[in-house]
């Protein structure tokens, strides 16, 4: 059994907000990764795809999902399965950003939203 405490949770800053890694292949040698996402304020991620499904549950805040094609409304307690190779962008909700966890199968590769290999695997997911 391993344990992660809080204190070593891995941390990666972007410009949209911080990812905060609670397992991984890397943190805890886990076969999924499992993150907490703070996002800021009326701030878009970018359009891109994954390799694999993620799972998104949002817990704090507000956000707009587009994903394939169409696009939603979430809020605390919200959840959303991302399929592999379907196109998305988060954008978090403007006065309050949003909190969410994530999970997708460890080693998940980041792709452009043309399909292109050009993000690899992120730091968070790793």
């Amino acid at each position: 059994m391993t344990v992660i405490r809080d204190a070593d949770a891995r941390r990666s800053e972007t410009a949209g907000g911080i990812m905060t890694t609670f397992a991984s292949p890397s943190q805890g040698g886990a076969s999924r990764s499992l993150w907490r996402v703070d996002a800021k304020p009326g701030v878009a991620g970018p359009s891109h795809d994954f390799d694999s499904e993620q799972v998104w549950t949002w817990l704090t805040g507000a956000a707009t999902v587009e994903l394939g094609g169409e696009t939603f409304g979430v809020g605390p307690g919200d959840t959303v399965v991302m399929p592999a190779h379907t196109v998305r962008r988060v954008t978090a909700g403007e006065e309050s950003g949003y909190t969410a966890v994530v999970t997708a199968p460890a080693g998940a590769r980041a792709l452009a939203a043309d399909g292109s290999d050009a993000y690899g695997t992120p730091p968070w997911i790793a």
